[in-house]
């Protein structure tokens, strides 16, 4: 990275009240990233896995798609794996952003690939929160944005989702009135719950000056209840729309992803580290991208496992979340870190644990046959 980049971003981190030791954290979090405690998803669920995992578990505890990637997907990672000794042979990155403009609507100035969405999360937090400006996000709300606001000396404020289990925006907004990112997951993660449009517009019109709405649409393709905000970041609002294709299009362990916002607001994330994407994870975003037909059918797979384990839910009398992702909550109305142990026994590895809500454990949708040996699992553990 060029040294005057990097000198400008120094500048402007003291200039925002960042002490100089803050300043070696915030270069910390993209030099050892994935090494990190709070980087990504696996990351937080390898807390809860004790032991050596069984190649026959079940496992519907990361929000991973067990569908994989897509067989387009296929051929181009084994098309372009052979050049992996280059960095970028073909100009990967460049071609899964033309490609992701043109479906979206905007320019191509407008996006940036990334390996996965968790890297430009980051990048988020570092460039517009400080010891001054916080992170505000729902609870139970997807962590990795307010351990990374911790880590480098900026506040986390947890606002509870409202009784609908949607983002409570106006209690958000309030929370702190000079916020520097004000962070919604829709879907959410963990309940893979909704929040309006409406509440979306209006976050953006009442937000601090000179802060940002990060939303985060990692869950975004499993529904048809949800808006993109997208439209937004087109008409230059103060939004950067996060992707990934770690979940409908089954690509976790490759890493892809993309940061869509003015260019303005993507140029200040810039120095927080290198920005590199893996040729074979960047060749499949793009195939996967030109398959027509690919979301709308994951999505009808997912919907009708998930309605059948809500069915089974229902039948046994257990509260859960209305999700519209490929994740919800059920509340097992005993601690959830005991559920989640006894369940792991049986081979079914499920969770993780959010400390406001006690007694809610979280389950990733699997297959047919993996929600199959959960139902049966969990009618033993539960019983």
């Amino acid at each position: 990275m060029p040294k005057a980049v990097l000198i400008a971003a120094e500048e402007d981190l003291l200039s925002r009240g960042f002490s100089r030791r803050q300043l070696g954290k915030i270069a910390s979090v993209f030099a050892a990233g994935a090494a990190l405690p709070f980087y990504n998803e696996a990351a937080f669920a390898q807390r809860y896995v004790r032991g050596q995992i069984s190649d026959d578990a079940v496992r519907i505890n990361q929000n991973e798609n067990p569908l994989g990637p897509c067989p387009e997907a296929l051929e181009a990672i084994n098309r372009v794996a052979r050049f992996g000794g280059r960095y970028s042979p073909h100009n990967e990155a460049g071609e899964l952003v033309k490609t992701a403009a043109a479906m979206e609507g905007v320019k191509p100035e407008y996006i940036t690939a990334y390996a996965g969405s968790s890297d430009p999360l980051q990048r988020v937090v570092c460039a517009f929160c400080s010891p001054s400006r916080g992170f505000v996000m729902a609870d139970p709300g997807y962590e990795s944005g307010a351990q990374t606001a911790k880590f480098i000396g900026a506040k986390a404020i947890h606002v509870p989702l409202r009784a609908d289990h949607s983002h409570d925006v106006q209690a958000m907004v309030k929370a702190d009135p000079n916020a520097g990112v004000i962070y919604i997951c829709n879907p959410n993660n963990p309940t893979g719950t909704l929040t309006s449009r409406s509440d979306i517009e209006w976050v953006i019109a009442n937000k601090p000056k000179g802060s940002i709405l990060l939303l985060d649409e990692a869950y975004w393709h499993f529904t048809t209840l949800a808006k993109s905000g997208v439209d937004l970041v087109a008409a230059d609002k103060d939004i950067i729309v996060l992707r990934t294709f770690s979940k409908v299009y089954g690509m976790a362990g490759l890493r892809a992803g993309l940061a869509i916002g003015r260019p303005d607001l993507l140029e200040k994330l810039r120095p927080y580290g290198p920005g590199f994407t893996p040729i074979t994870g960047t060749a499949a975003a793009t195939a996967s991208l030109k398959v027509p037909d690919l979301v709308p059918n994951r999505r009808k797979i997912n919907a009708d496992i998930r309605s059948n384990v809500f069915e089974f839910l229902d039948k046994k009398g257990y509260k859960f979340t209305k999700s519209e992702s490929n994740a919800f909550m059920i509340d097992v109305r005993r601690p959830n870190t005991e559920v989640i142990q006894a369940m792991a026994k049986e081979n079914v590895l499920i969770g993780r644990p959010w400390p406001v809500w006690p007694t809610w454990v979280r389950i990733s949708v699997g297959t047919q046959a993996e929600m199959d040996r959960f139902k049966i699992a969990f009618s033993k553990v539960m019983a």
